[in-house]
């Protein structure tokens, strides 16, 4: 598959090194010089490379970095927070609605059973105070004969 391993030479190619020529700096002739700190990268720098080779060039300025967008007046942390506590109040206060609801029809049901059962009662008190009223309709049960005929006292 592979041609088999030949030595390979590098090839070697002219290079050509430009060196700019660098702009006198401009002082004024009646200022004194005074040395001072620079506050910045000097328009041409050179180099020497450690074969001891010069290289020049004029220095690049860095890169201005993006404008930061405007942060919002309240953190994003913070409207998380508060998000969540309106969250978490809304989810308190229904489940205090849900056991209102629960405990107002619990008394609703408590209630109805407790009418019908007056209801019930009162219908069965009609019934046996009615009886007694009337005597040709109903039964009447002499208590005495019963009690007799039960103990087998015969009179």
């Amino acid at each position: 598959m592979y041609p088999e391993q030949a030595p390979h030479v590098p090839v070697q190619r002219a290079v050509e090194i430009h060196q700019p020529t660098p702009y006198p700096p401009a002082v004024p002739a009646a200022a004194p010089v005074v040395p001072v700190q620079p506050n910045a990268v000097p328009a041409v720098a050179s180099i020497v490379l450690p074969d001891g080779r010069v290289v020049t060039g004029y220095a690049i300025n860095p890169a201005q970095p993006e404008p930061v967008a405007a942060k919002p007046a309240v953190s994003r942390t913070a409207v998380n927070v508060a998000l969540g506590g309106a969250g978490f109040l809304a989810v308190c206060g229904g489940l205090i609605l849900l056991t209102s609801f629960i405990a107002a029809l619990t008394a609703f049901i408590t209630q109805l059973i407790i009418l019908a059962a007056v209801i019930f009662g009162g219908w069965i008190a009609v019934q046996i105070l009615s009886t007694r009223g009337h005597r040709g309709g109903g039964t009447t049960v002499n208590i005495r004969k019963a009690v007799i005929k039960r103990n087998h006292f015969h009179g």
